[in-house]
């Protein structure tokens, strides 16, 4: 993700303070005995801009817990609460959070329910892990604020992919399919030859890293699909089919912290 937070929109009831480093943290409060609260509205493209606004504080918090600089972060979490608050899909993804580490399962399982009802996307999460053969594929996505542009319907994930070959015989990557799906339910498929420009030979208990990223028209989708692969130590051998576990685009991202 873009390590620049000097980010500055118009913002509704929203309050800034200048740091010493000249970037500006943005923050919003909900309206407590007069104070102010982060405004609300039934339509999509005021939930896209609450959803938007969301994910520029969550970079925030994570830039300033970083940097140390723990009373900012602070402020920028209890703004992220009122966040939680004001929307649904917020809410709903915070409070199934805290069933399943109360160990609520009948709670839990009505939050799922409603997710699934309101935003079936926010249920994948976004890191996917699978192994066919020996083959292992991590995937973690992030959205990418410093390229997007909500207001013309742009949206920019980054993904990060490590193949780890727990086989004992070397491997070649030859292509890639990948099969993206918006929130529309659009749906592409792509095909390619290797990957980044490389076919790379991968030997065994060693891995291969490589990023990239995806551009959508909404502000969340998905992504799975496979790499072709063909084992490199004996000629002749036949290629075969690598999954890529499903693995969400989501401009709200998890809520476990991690970056990739």
């Amino acid at each position: 993700m873009d390590s620049e937070v000097g980010i500055r929109r118009q913002w509704v009831n929203c309050t800034s303070r200048r740091r010493r480093n000249g970037s500006v943290i943005v923050a919003c409060g909900a309206e407590r005995n007069g104070s102010m609260r982060a405004s609300s509205g039934s339509s999509s493209s005021s939930f896209l801009s609450q959803s938007h606004n969301y994910a520029i504080l969550k970079h925030q918090m994570e830039v300033a817990a970083k940097s140390e600089d723990y009373e900012e972060a602070a402020r920028i979490r209890d703004s992220l609460k009122c966040f939680e608050e004001d929307v649904p899909v917020l809410r709903l993804r915070r409070l199934l959070k805290e069933a399943i580490a109360d160990e609520r399962f009948k709670d839990a399982a009505t939050y799922r329910d409603e997710l699934k009802e309101i935003a079936p996307h926010s249920l994948l999460k976004c890191s996917s892990d699978a192994t066919t053969s020996g083959i292992r594929v991590e995937v973690r996505s992030a959205y990418i604020e410093g390229r997007s542009k909500p207001s013309e319907e742009r949206y920019f994930f980054a993904y990060r992919i490590r193949i780890t070959n727990n086989s004992n015989r070397p491997v070649q990557l030859l292509r890639r399919h990948w099969i993206i799906t918006d929130a529309n339910g659009k749906t592409e498929n792509i095909w390619g030859i290797g990957v980044v420009g490389e076919q790379p030979a991968i030997l065994p208990r060693t891995s291969y890293e490589y990023s990239s990223t995806c551009p959508l028209k909404t502000q969340n989708g998905r992504m799975e699909g496979d790499f072709e692969m063909a084992h490199i130590d004996r000629a002749g051998s036949r290629p075969f089919s690598v999954a890529i576990a499903p693995f969400s685009l989501s401009l709200l991202g998890d809520d476990d912290g991690q970056t990739i």
